[in-house]
Parts: C-alpha cells; structure tokens; sequence
C-alpha cells in the first residue's frame, strides 16, 4: 500500500513542532506563562472536542479511567504546558528544541521502575551520549546574546517539561492496556488525550486566575496571538491526529522516526523567524543527544542486565 501521503503529513507534523519554539519564544515574551498556557488550551479543548464529535469517536471514560486520565492531565497538560512557557521565555528556540528530545530517553529510564522494563547497556550509553550533548548545548551555545544563566534557567525548565511528559507517557500506558471493572475497553491515544486536554484546563484555569490577579493581563500583539493560534491549532491539534494516523498506518516506529526531525526545524526556525544563532555546537548537540536516543531505544539483542 502507498503511504506516500502519510509520509508527507509526518514531515509536516515535525516542521509545525519544530516551529512550535518559536512561536513559544514570541508568546513568552509578551505573555505570562500559565495564562498563556491557559489561553492556548481553551482553543485545542473546543477543537478536540468538535474533532471527536465530527469523527464520530465520542466516548465517555468510567470513573476509574477519569481518575487515570486526571494524572496524564496534570503531567501533560498542566506541568509539561507552565514548564513550557517558563523555559521559553529564558532559552532560544534552537536549544530548547534539543533539550526536548530527552523526553523519549526519560520515557525509557521511568519505564524501569514503573513498568518493570529491564536497565540495559544501551539505554545507560544512551544516557551517557545524551548527556554529552547537554553539557555542549549549555557551555557551547552560539546564542551568546541570551546570558547563559538565563540559557541554563530555560534549557533546565525545558527538560524539566520533558520529564513531565515522559511521566504522561507512562502513565498513558497503563491506561491504553488495563482494563478496569467499571470499563469494558482499555483508552484509545485520542481519548487519553482529549479527555486529559478537558481536565488540565480546568487545573488551568485557578492558577491562571491567580496569576492575572497578582500580574495583570496585558492584550498580546498580533504576533504573539499567532503563536498561539498556531501552537494552539497545529502545533497541538492538527498534528497529534496526524501523528496518530501515521501511527496506525505506518506503525509506531516508522512514525516516531519523524519526531528527530523536530530539532533541525526548530534551530532554523529560530533562525530564519528570530534571528537566533547557527552554529557547530548545536550540530554537535544534536549528534550526541538524538543519538544516545536513539541508542537508548534501539534493541538490545544480547542477553538483558538488570
């Protein structure tokens, strides 16, 4: 079967991510985080939920999977969305699109503990490699007009979002493979996701309250209302049906191939649209951290190590 146009969708899917930190930086700049994150996800929760009434896929959780779904929210939704907001309005665009590739290698490394997945050689190397390409990112930048405090602040904020997100991911696990009594199916990605996307805006929504108490609102420019349509509409919505669609015809490692592109993306979008820095260094970064990623996802085909 031709998957030509899947293919496609995947490269476009990884182009909208990679521009997502720009669009970031802009609407960090103007906005303040939780109130940001706040305004972006009332826009993806009317467009999920029209998207699972228009396919058709409207389902209701049981009150056990509400309780699991309420922990993706505030991993995913909640804490990965301030983290987010709070590191771009330190870091570039370019280094934080490095810094989010750990999230696959926290996956991995939280997999060991929680879903009882053996620690191998390759997962510790990945690590070690990936790690590397942090050090280089944080010492060797070439966007030398950020103080590298602030770099180091954001770029920590940033990893810090990718832990959270990891932590969604596992979670996510157990809720599309067990099957609670009061339920006759385990959740599908797209429900997990919406349903989670429903709660984390209503986490949201006091601490955003609270911040727009103490700080105030200050009516963002057009440039940052459309970093946030787009991070709202395509960064959040379009490409995760996209993404999911590639999953499903392609398989997930075909699909998840795609999510290394995100970083060129995000270097030259913070190039071309913010006039950020280009230099070896980030190339170096990007070897070391996608490869011990990649290393660290790679199967092992010795015999495994505990």
């Amino acid at each position: 079967m031709n998957h030509r146009a899947v293919h496609l969708k995947l490269v476009v899917v990884a182009a909208i991510w990679g521009l997502g930190w720009p669009a970031g930086r802009v609407v960090a700049a103007e906005m303040e985080p939780i109130t940001a994150a706040w305004v972006r996800y009332v826009m993806v929760v009317i467009l999920f939920l029209m998207y699972l009434r228009w396919s058709g896929q409207w389902s209701i959780p049981s009150r056990s999977q509400w309780k699991g779904i309420a922990a993706v929210a505030f991993f995913s939704t909640f804490l990965y969305q301030v983290l987010f907001m709070y590191g771009m309005g330190y870091t570039a665009a370019g280094d934080a699109s490095l810094m989010i590739t750990f999230n696959p290698l926290f996956t991995a490394i939280l997999a060991v503990p929680f879903l009882k997945e053996p620690m191998t050689r390759r997962l510790f190397g990945g690590l070690a490699l990936a790690l590397i390409g942090v050090i280089v990112l944080f010492l060797e930048s070439p966007n030398i007009d950020i103080p590298p405090v602030e770099r180091w602040i954001g770029n920590t904020f940033i990893a810090a979002a990718a832990l959270a997100w990891a932590s969604s991911t596992i979670l996510m696990k157990n809720l599309m493979t067990n099957i609670p009594e009061d339920a006759t199916s385990p959740l599908s990605p797209l429900h997990i996701t919406v349903w989670s996307a429903v709660i984390g805006l209503l986490i949201l929504t006091p601490w955003a309250g609270i911040e727009t108490w103490q700080k105030g609102f200050n009516s963002p420019t057009a440039s940052a209302w459309g970093g946030l349509i787009f991070l709202a509409v395509f960064s959040t919505v379009v490409s995760y049906v996209w993404f999911a669609d590639g999953i499903h015809l392609i398989g997930a490692g075909k699909a998840s191939f795609y999510v290394y592109l995100v970083p060129p993306f995000g270097i030259l979008g913070g190039w071309f649209l913010l006039d950020e820095q280009l230099g070896p260094s980030l190339l170096v970064a990007f070897a070391f951290i996608v490869g011990g990623v990649a290393l660290a996802q790679s199967k092992d085909t010795s015999a495994k190590e505990s």
